[in-house]
């Protein structure tokens, strides 16, 4: 709301980091804070927007902002870490915002797909992985993934449309594992791990092969990062690496928006999300991101806790029976409903 004088402030929790992470993440290397507030005024006049925070996303990138830094530009200890969520806006001066991508570009604007082309991708059930190996079925590829358990292995296979699948623990030699699945070849290797992966994929791509770098979680936690013995295959094969960004590529969400919902409404894309209740939980699901725990994109749910309190209530209106429609429909229109209308069309 625009500000009249008052400055209104509320409580605002935040996940903070206590100490410099070097190596892997612990869960005592940041803590939740109920300290904080946040005003609800911004000028009048201004853009300002306000929002409430419903979720939010655990992300790998987040452990570069716990590391000590070099310069003093990025962040100290004791600071709030920040990441992307989804929120609703509770006021605004922006008319852009009214009250109440990255496997996209990575895989279609720089790996520029073809039908038939073979197609690798790592960490494969992860958040982007998952989305790139049907996106790449859709452009007619043929789709292997590697990922780090059974379970993770047969949702690629059984319900995310991958043709193949390996878990990488399981595979002493990668190169081998590689040749099987690609006798001819890999032409699109998606990357979101590195080290070891990387060297076997170099040995393996196409002349004229496409690498997207979308990340390397296996080196995010070495203090020296693993040597590739393998890059002059880059030279030898007219390899074109490419790392991206998706903060580039955000003039193309309209694109992207118009590409994929269509299949997302016919069931030709689906998401697996892991999710996790309550700010209190972002210290163990940024942990798990880097043993592997989590299956899918993994997200804190900061609504459910309330609703399981009783501190949000939600009133539904149910009618029975896909023949009650008309009148459910009609009565939305005469307020007769009292709360969300649904209409209950079968029972287990």
């Amino acid at each position: 709301m625009a500000s009249d004088g008052d400055d209104e402030q509320v409580s605002n929790k935040q996940v903070i980091l206590k100490n410099y992470v070097t190596g892997s993440p612990k869960e005592s290397d940041m803590y939740v804070s109920s300290n904080g507030t946040i005003k609800l005024n911004f000028p009048e006049g201004t853009n300002g927007v306000v929002v409430k925070n419903l979720y939010m996303s655990c992300d790998p990138y987040i452990l570069i902002q716990m590391k000590k830094p070099d310069t003093n530009s990025l962040k100290p200890p004791v600071s709030a870490l920040t990441g992307f969520g989804v929120a609703k806006v509770l006021d605004s001066g922006n008319p852009n915002f009214k009250k109440g991508m990255p496997g996209y570009c990575g895989f279609h604007e720089v790996c520029y797909p073809k039908k038939g082309e073979h197609v690798f991708i790592s960490a494969a059930s992860g958040a982007v992985g998952q989305l790139v190996g049907q996106l790449a079925k859709l452009f007619g590829c043929y789709v292997v993934g590697s990922a780090g358990s059974k379970e993770k292995v047969d949702l690629l296979k059984n319900k995310l449309t991958f043709d193949e699948a390996f878990n990488y623990k399981e595979e002493p030699d990668l190169d081998a594992a590689l040749k099987r699945y690609f006798p001819e070849g890999i032409d699109i290797y998606f990357e979101n791990v590195g080290g070891k992966m990387l060297d076997a994929v170099l040995l393996n791509m196409r002349v004229h092969g496409h690498v997207a770098v979308c990340g390397m979680i296996s080196q995010y936690n070495l203090e020296q990062p693993e040597v590739l013995h393998h890059i002059m295959s880059v030279v030898w094969k007219k390899i074109r690496i490419e790392g991206f960004l998706v903060f580039d590529y955000y003039h193309l969400y309209p694109k992207f928006l118009e590409f994929v919902l269509p299949y997302i409404k016919e069931g030709k894309i689906t998401y697996v999300e892991d999710i996790a209740e309550g700010l209190e939980s972002a210290p163990e699901a940024m942990v798990g991101l880097f043993s592997g725990r989590n299956v899918g994109k993994q997200f804190l749910d900061l609504v459910l806790p309330h609703i399981a309190e009783g501190k949000i209530v939600f009133l539904e209106d149910i009618a029975e029976g896909l023949q009650s429609s008309p009148a459910a429909l009609v009565g939305l229109f005469f307020g007769l409903n009292v709360g969300k209308q649904v209409i209950l069309v079968a029972q287990e």
